[in-house]
């Protein structure tokens, strides 16, 4: 055997062992899903009895609409900023390009822990010079955005900086006006950009539990802060369940925008 064809098998295997690492603790989670005994070490038989709880638990439901309803306006919402945020910072100069993108990068690298007690101050402080309103749904829809937005930027400038900066002039010239341009010419060519932070942005507002708890209002959580709540007075196999259809949702998302992307290459 030649020492190449070793040293492939060795960087597979040393590949395999990395996705293992990684994937192994959700393997476990989403068999014992299925598992009919409470216990996490013994394995009781194969039942759908917790997604049947899961379903039938007002809480994780009302928790479960809030969050798919925070994910998706959210990132929406972010998809929009971002992707008109990019196109004014990559039409700058070099300087305030480089000002505006270290900025952007600000609430990236931020922990997540500063991001959300500021917010929370913020919202307070705006709430109490108004002498109206709480922490609910908005302030966490608007904390959701705020954090989501830079990754949005960041997906959509790299298609952006590699586009012809003709082509726009060029449609203008031929007697396109500005917006039809931009939504004929421009946005279709960034399009897997815009796609792709789209996505990235449902799939952090989902997970998001630091920032959410800190910008929530009394009586209004999402799945992370109930599962945190849950788990906190024991491992509840509807803890399983729901992990795993979050788990299953994102897989599937992903493997569909995947998919496309792969059918806009070929086309």
């Amino acid at each position: 055997m030649s020492g190449g064809r070793v040293s492939s098998i060795l960087k597979r295997v040393y590949v395999g062992l990395i996705l293992l690492f990684l994937y192994a603790p959700i393997i476990v989670l989403i068999v014992f899903s299925f598992n009919a005994s409470r216990s996490r070490g013994r394995w009781g038989g194969f039942t759908l009895s917790w997604y049947a709880e899961m379903f039938r638990d007002r809480q994780i439901m009302g928790a479960l609409w809030n969050t798919v309803a925070i994910a998706v306006l959210s990132a929406a919402l972010a998809g929009i900023l971002g992707t008109a945020s990019a196109i004014g910072i990559n039409a700058m100069k070099k300087i305030p390009r480089k000002i505006m993108l270290t900025a952007n990068n600000l609430p990236v690298l931020n922990p997540d822990i500063v991001t959300g007690v500021s917010l929370m101050i913020l919202f307070i402080f705006v709430f109490n010079t108004l002498r109206a309103g709480s922490l609910g749904f908005l302030t966490m829809l608007l904390a959701h955005v705020a954090f989501n937005a830079p990754y949005v930027i960041l997906s959509v400038l790299p298609k952006l900086s590699g586009l012809d900066p003709n082509m726009y002039e060029a449609a203008l010239d031929l007697g396109c006006r500005p917006a039809p341009a931009f939504f004929k010419v421009i946005l279709p060519e960034i399009s897997q950009g815009i796609i792709s932070g789209v996505v990235l942005a449902f799939t952090l507002s989902i997970d998001d539990f630091v920032i959410s708890f800190f910008t929530k209002g009394p009586g209004f959580s999402n799945l992370s802060i109930i599962v945190y709540s849950m788990a906190r007075r024991g491992v509840n196999p509807k803890i399983n369940a729901v992990s795993t259809l979050i788990f299953v949702t994102v897989m599937l998302l992903l493997a569909l925008v995947n998919k496309l992307n792969g059918e806009k290459l070929k086309s």
